[in-house]
């Protein structure tokens, strides 16, 4: 008991703020918060399934973050139904761009909001989280080679709707690109 202790410990404060920057990336502050916490509330509970190897591990609290995530938009959704259902007002809309005045920031956000939920992670994977191929791959649940089409498919769709959206060249999304030359 002592040595998982020890371990969740270190574990914690090495990965929190890592953890919570992933949540807050993608849903309003308080919200990532309770994601943080409940991500290491079920790595508490699963010491035991946590890798064993450094470097695997971040990609394995991504992953419980990112189950946690779509568990709360479920229970979200279940709520709006809800309300409708009894014509009540829905509850706020989660987080809000804080890009400011940033025309390019708020351009590159409409376009990667317009993706898919899939294309969107992909790319905040490996742009924002700065996770490799393979480690992008294990967050979602497949082999890296078809994490690496995936985010190819995803690049070239970002491109379009950045281009449909306001009519600038492609290339912008290699702000989205994690340094490969390693």
């Amino acid at each position: 008991m002592e040595d998982d202790q020890t371990r969740f410990t270190a574990l914690f404060q090495h990965h929190y703020p890592d953890v919570l920057r992933y949540a807050a990336r993608r849903i309003d502050p308080d919200q990532a918060r309770d994601v943080a916490a409940e991500t290491f509330l079920i790595a508490w509970r699963r010491m035991d399934d946590v890798p064993g190897k450094a470097e695997e591990v971040l990609p394995w609290l991504y992953s419980v973050a990112r189950n946690t995530l779509a568990n709360q938009q479920r229970a979200d959704r279940r709520r709006l139904r809800l309300g409708a259902k009894l014509g009540r007002t829905a509850p706020k809309a989660a987080g809000s761009d804080h890009a400011g005045t940033v025309v390019e920031s708020l351009a590159l956000h409409e376009a990667l909001t317009s993706l898919s939920p899939e294309d969107q992670e992909a790319l905040r994977l490996v742009g924002w989280e700065e996770l490799d191929t393979a480690s992008a791959a294990t967050v979602v649940g497949c082999s890296p080679s078809t994490f690496a089409v995936r985010l190819h498919r995803a690049r070239r769709r970002l491109d379009r709707a950045l281009a449909e959206r306001d009519g600038r060249v492609s290339g912008v999304h290699r702000q989205m690109a994690p340094e490969e030359a390693k």
